[in-house]
């Protein structure tokens, strides 16, 4: 697939800035709110931007990787956490009913398929992706096939009003292709990006590693090749709720809307859709610090900083849910807060 995404039009940006600059406070006194204003301004190409219909998608799917005890959890824990947000009983579920959030919870490729669920977005592309340590993840086909449904659920969003999406997972053990694709795409040693995941213990930990070393070493991928081929690499090493997170973040800067990046897992998706389209950074804020130790590395290498650090590693677009009304206040500040002319204050001498 491809996707016609233009880097943002930075014309109007002196204007934004001189709108920001004319608030009555102290020049950057907002902090990462003013820059936040201002990257919302440039993405919609105006000096009042409006934010509208917020959706976060929860993507959710299961990996033949899991198959080597990378996780505490088992598999089967994916479906019944898919059935609790259908129930509006998870964490996402709270935030996104807090902040006016539409919430889509999403098939990408469970395990064990839940049935006769209206509420469920039924993207589903196989039973769970391979064991990467034995062979590829998945097909090619079905990597472009991820992409492409991610690509089409965002735009019917969009079609519906949307100009905020963001993006979350479910998925026993995807923070394993989520550590593979992280290395891949940052260059970072594979170790600086495992972590504990759901909790394991040392000894688990150290499993995991020696997995991931294992499906790395197979796939024969350095970060030169990936960032060459990323669809290669997300079929290697990948899973499919990832694949369709990077389709969903690229058609979301297609239509020029802004896209929220949750944690470790979404970030890896961001990371895919940035080799295959640098210009979606414009469109991004990253919105939290994960605890898990590869995602702190991995935006450390980003060098954006993230909009909250709350020591979380939840998932499921939470971070995301958290960051939404920080946007919110950004944009009523620049549309709504009176400028020094205004007010009839003075300005600095």
């Amino acid at each position: 697939m491809k996707f016609a995404i233009e880097a943002v039009d930075r014309s109007l940006e002196p204007a934004l800035q001189a709108k920001v600059d004319q608030k009555t406070k102290p020049l950057g006194a907002l902090g990462a709110l003013e820059s936040l204003a201002v990257q919302i301004g440039l993405v919609q190409q105006s000096l009042e931007p409006r934010l509208q219909r917020p959706v976060i998608g929860v993507f959710a799917a299961d990996h033949g990787i899991a198959e080597e005890g990378v996780s505490a959890y088992p598999q089967a824990v994916t479906g019944q956490m898919v059935q609790n947000f259908l129930d509006g009983g998870a964490a996402i579920n709270v935030l996104a009913r807090q902040h006016g959030i539409t919430l889509e919870v999403v098939d990408a490729g469970i395990r064990e398929p839940l049935l006769d669920k209206p509420k469920l977005v039924d993207a589903r592309i196989a039973a769970g992706t391979r064991n990467s340590c034995r062979e590829p993840a998945m097909a090619p086909e079905q990597c472009r096939e991820a992409l492409s449904a991610g690509a089409s659920l965002v735009t019917g969003w969009c079609r519906a009003g949307t100009n905020v999406a963001g993006f979350g997972e479910m998925g026993i053990g995807n923070t394993s292709p989520a550590a593979l694709l992280t290395a891949l795409f940052t260059g970072l040693p594979l170790e600086r990006c495992v972590g504990r995941g759901t909790g394991l213990d040392a000894a688990a930990l150290a499993a995991k590693q020696d997995a991931l070393s294992r499906a790395l070493s197979r796939s024969r991928l350095t970060p030169d090749k990936a960032r060459a081929d990323p669809l290669r690499a997300m079929s290697e090493l990948g899973g499919f709720e990832i694949a369709m997170m990077c389709g969903g973040m690229l058609r979301a800067a297609e239509l020029r809307a802004l896209v929220l990046v949750d944690g470790f897992i979404a970030t890896s998706a961001f990371l895919a859709a940035r080799a295959l389209v640098p210009a979606v950074t414009d469109y991004a804020v990253l919105t939290h610090r994960s605890a898990e130790r590869g995602h702190r590395a991995a935006l450390d290498v980003l060098g954006q900083p993230p909009l909250l650090s709350l020591g979380m590693r939840l998932g499921e677009g939470t971070g995301a849910a958290l960051a939404y009304p920080i946007l919110e206040s950004a944009v009523r500040l620049l549309n709504e807060m009176a400028s020094f002319s205004e007010a009839g204050v003075s300005e600095r001498s």
